[in-house]
């Protein structure tokens, strides 16, 4: 098998974005799909807005924000904050350029194209590759149990800084959505399929909760690798290592080999946890320990150089 042939990776956010800009480095455009959690979406001032899918098109077109990992660099945010002038909602923080994508993005929904076909559209336009793929044209949404109430992921995660205690994380919508036809084919072509280094409640758990993804994966053929996002103990960007805490798992890549464990055939985990190989190997999951933080572009395609090497020489 030519595990180059097909490689499938799922992400959410920032780390994930970081692994599919090195990935589109390495393999040509028809052997790389990116499938992108959804379930951060939302509607906000009007405007339909999709986080994470906009966070891999902006990476992977060179205009994500270096210091953040999202937004595009060098934005101004004179329209924001005139609506915080208006007295409106400026909390969460659209940059005048992100102010565009999403005007785009919410006129040709409401011309009637699908999800996917308005993020094919952006993806070209902006000169992009490789298939970037919402996980469904359904909408699905994040809502989290927290002991301040029922809140939605936005307000969780941006408005409240992801500070309230989390006791269970629901996807509203799952049950009704479908995988995209595009997304199925992926998946069922697959000669490698990877979870990026994406929170695993938060970004890669909305994808496995449409019915059917979970289901291709298990039944695939193809190697699942996981990156871990967490190194030494610590997320390495966001609230992974938090809400591992609060919903009771060992914050650590022994932790998220468990969670993972019925789809994993291997997982890469930083060389600061390479104690943890012999746990996780015992768990029939192979393991790697290298250099998994991403600081800078090399990082980035070094990290899926050696994935891909990894991959072909333990896991066919």
């Amino acid at each position: 098998m030519n595990i180059r042939e097909h490689v499938v990776l799922l992400v959410g956010g920032v780390g994930g974005a970081k692994l599919a800009l090195g990935l589109s480095y390495i393999l040509p455009s028809d052997t790389l799909t990116i499938i992108v959690n959804t379930a951060d979406d939302f509607e906000h001032l009007g405007l339909y807005i999709s986080p994470d899918l906009d966070t891999v098109m902006y990476t992977l077109a060179g205009l994500a924000n270096p210091q953040t990992g999202w937004g595009i660099a060098n934005d101004s945010f004179q329209a924001i904050e005139m609506v915080e002038r208006y007295g409106g909602p400026a909390w969460f923080r659209l940059g005048d350029r992100d102010l565009a994508t999403n005007l785009m993005r919410t006129c040709l929904l409401r011309e009637g194209q699908s999800l996917t076909e308005v993020t094919q559209y952006l993806c070209t336009r902006l000169s992009l590759k490789h298939p970037i793929l919402p996980m469904s044209d359904q909408p699905v949404r994040t809502l989290l149990d927290t002991d301040q109430g029922m809140l939605a992921f936005q307000e969780y995660f941006v408005h409240q800084h992801w500070q309230p205690a989390v006791r269970a994380i629901h996807f509203e919508g799952s049950e009704q959505a479908r995988p995209t036809q595009a997304v199925s084919k992926a998946l069922e072509q697959a000669s490698l399929i990877v979870f990026g280094p994406s929170n695993p409640f938060l970004s890669i758990d909305p994808i496995l909760a449409v019915p059917g993804i979970r289901q291709l994966i298990a039944q695939s053929e193809a190697p699942c690798v996981a990156v871990s996002p967490i190194v030494g103990g610590e997320a390495l960007k966001g609230p992974a290592a938090k809400l591992m805490t609060e919903l009771g798992l060992e914050v650590s890549p022994l932790g998220v080999a468990k969670y993972y464990q019925d789809l994993l055939s291997g997982i890469i985990l930083d060389i600061a946890d390479q104690h943890l190989c012999q746990p996780i190997e015992a768990l029939g999951i192979r393991c790697t320990a290298q250099c998994i933080v991403m600081e800078n572009l090399s990082d980035k395609v070094n990290l899926a150089k050696s994935l891909l090497d990894w991959v072909e020489d333990n896991l066919l």
